[in-house]
């Protein structure tokens, strides 16, 4: 166990009518502001704002009607709780640029690591934010992925090498490492990657050894090997949880800051 590191938990507020997990959904200024409140009051350090979901089938959005869900959502809860750290999930340099001038520093949250928008690196470096790179293969929302790994955890630590250059030259200093369960991976690769989760830290181009996020709240690598739904997954997802904090993992992505939260002071009596 890495004892005395500081653990984030990352509250999601989803601003769509099509998440995996229908009660993450807030479509409505009321819903964003109350669902924020409660998971402020409940710990989460980070709101993260994702205005497009990435669930296989759902239909993309482009960068103006992703602003136009999250712009009137962000201005409300940084009105309201100035002092919360903000992130935004998307792929669009736009966004960001649009979020940075109208509430400041934000985190992005980008599950294609730059490759979708060449401009989003250059961008990130340019404004100093701190940036969270997934891994995935394919496009999410067809399933048209790859899961063919001769070691799922080497090819997906290859993968941030070669990011960390990328991040390197445009002037990214501050990253985070997502390994990106449920993306292109098969079920049982997601456990791998979970027990093998240490094998990420390590020093990389730039930033030394990142910061590593687990998001894996109420996944398919839950319901799926389960046969449950996702409203059943809660449960399961805190037994990931403390396997993940127990590996190393310094930000929990979740649906649920409470049970969380709970979970993130057992890990500490554990240690």
């Amino acid at each position: 166990m890495l004892k005395g590191r500081h653990i984030d938990i990352m509250g999601i507020i989803n601003l769509t009518d099509d998440s995996f997990y229908a009660e993450s959904r807030c479509v409505d200024q009321e819903a964003v502001l109350e669902r924020a409140g409660q998971m402020i009051a409940e710990g989460a350090t980070i709101l993260d704002f994702g205005a497009s979901s990435s669930r296989p089938g759902s239909e993309p959005v482009g960068p103006d009607e992703e602003w136009r869900r999250l712009e009137p959502a962000l201005s409300a809860v940084r009105d309201r709780w100035p002092e919360v750290e903000i992130s935004i999930d998307t792929t669009w340099s736009s966004v960001v640029s649009r979020a940075y001038d109208l509430i400041g520093e934000i985190w992005v949250n980008d599950i294609s690591s730059g490759q979708d928008d060449p401009q989003m690196l250059p961008l990130v470096g340019k404004l100093g934010l701190k940036y969270i790179a997934m891994h995935k293969r394919g496009d999410a929302r067809t399933m048209q992925s790859m899961t063919d790994y001769d070691d799922v955890v080497e090819d997906v630590i290859g993968f941030f090498k070669e990011f960390a250059v990328k991040a390197q030259e445009c002037g990214v200093r501050n990253w985070i490492l997502d390994p990106g369960f449920g993306f292109a991976k098969t079920v049982s690769q997601n456990y791998i990657m979970m027990r093998d989760l240490r094998r990420f830290r390590l020093p990389y181009p730039s930033v030394g050894i990142p910061k590593i996020l687990v998001g894996v709240s109420r996944k398919s690598m839950i319901y799926k090997a389960l046969d449950i739904t996702p409203e059943e997954s809660l449960p399961q997802t805190q037994v990931l949880h403390l396997k993940a904090l127990q590996e190393g993992a310094d930000i929990l992505r979740v649906h649920d800051v409470a049970e969380a939260k709970r979970t993130v002071e057992v890990y500490w009596r554990l240690c």
